[in-house]
């Protein structure tokens, strides 16, 4: 009994440590994003108003002007970049966990891990030959192009392991009644797997909004108006970047407003899709 005792004394202490470095961990994530997000809100929340949100930048040596054509152009651009990477992400995700067997399906899963891990500057350069050359202008529709491919691998991944967690039993079922597995899939698979999906849209999201170096090559950036999805267009990264750069203490100060709005975007995006999702499950 005492060797017994003994063991499940050691258990404890392991488990206790164990969880202990847990919440160090945790602690240390937390410390570094609240630090990250509350310089950036510091930083910027003092330089919004009203000018920054309705008016485009002003010229070199004036003060003022604001990123309202940026915001615009974001929102383009990831929109694009959503009716793009969307329909091929999820739906090869769901193809890798229905159907998902063979060489085919190795090789998608390859792809979409090699994807991954592919530098985004590299996407952006590979758009600029595919679509920028060929119609030898930067325009919205390259940066979509650029940013939907970078959410395909998250988007595929994701599916593929939320559809697989639905309990084959519902499958069964479903078929067993006589329904198509095409019609099992479309109403009983998706709609139990869409909470995990829509997280997984989320985060696609999220990791394309503040992409840069892609768009360099394709959206190339605009100081002006633009809602021409064939011509240059102005982003909130490029325009955050272009003025952090710059020697000029106002343009800095916009920088940070600019990051702000992009991280406060981003927030606003993952809130409406859980509101909504959080809809739908409730119906």
């Amino acid at each position: 009994m005492s060797t017994v005792a003994r063991a499940a004394t050691r258990r404890r202490v392991v488990a206790s440590l164990m969880l202990g470095f847990c919440y160090v961990g945790l602690a240390a994530a937390l410390v570094v994003l609240v630090a990250v997000l509350g310089y950036v809100v510091i930083q910027g929340a003092s330089s919004l108003n009203l000018e920054f949100f309705t008016q485009t930048p002003k010229p070199v040596g004036e003060t003022g002007g604001g990123f309202a054509n940026a915001i615009v152009g974001t929102l383009i651009i990831v929109g694009i970049a959503m009716a793009i990477g969307l329909p091929l992400g999820i739906g090869s995700g769901i193809y890798l966990a229905e159907y998902g067997e063979g060489r085919l399906a190795t090789a998608v899963r390859f792809t979409a891990d090699v994807l991954t891990g592919i530098p985004s500057i590299t996407i952006g350069l590979f758009a600029y030959t595919l679509v920028v050359v060929p119609f030898q202008t930067f325009s919205a529709i390259a940066g979509g192009f650029a940013l939907g491919i970078i959410m395909l691998p998250i988007l595929t991944r994701t599916t593929e392991e939320m559809v697989r967690l639905v309990p084959a039993s519902l499958r069964e079922g479903a078929i067993a009644l006589g329904i198509p597995r095409w019609r099992v899939v479309l109403s009983v698979v998706l709609p139990t797997a869409l909470t995990g999906i829509a997280t997984g849209v989320v985060l696609a999201i999220a990791r394309v909004a503040g992409e840069t170096a892609p768009l360099l090559f394709t959206a190339f950036g605009n100081t002006f108006w633009s809602w021409s999805i064939r011509q240059p267009i102005a982003a909130l990264p490029l325009q955050i970047f272009s003025y952090a750069i710059a020697p000029y203490d106002d343009w800095h100060r916009q920088a940070w407003a600019g990051a702000l709005v992009l991280v406060l975007l981003v927030l606003i995006l993952s809130l409406s899709a859980r509101i909504l999702v959080s809809r739908r499950m409730g119906a």
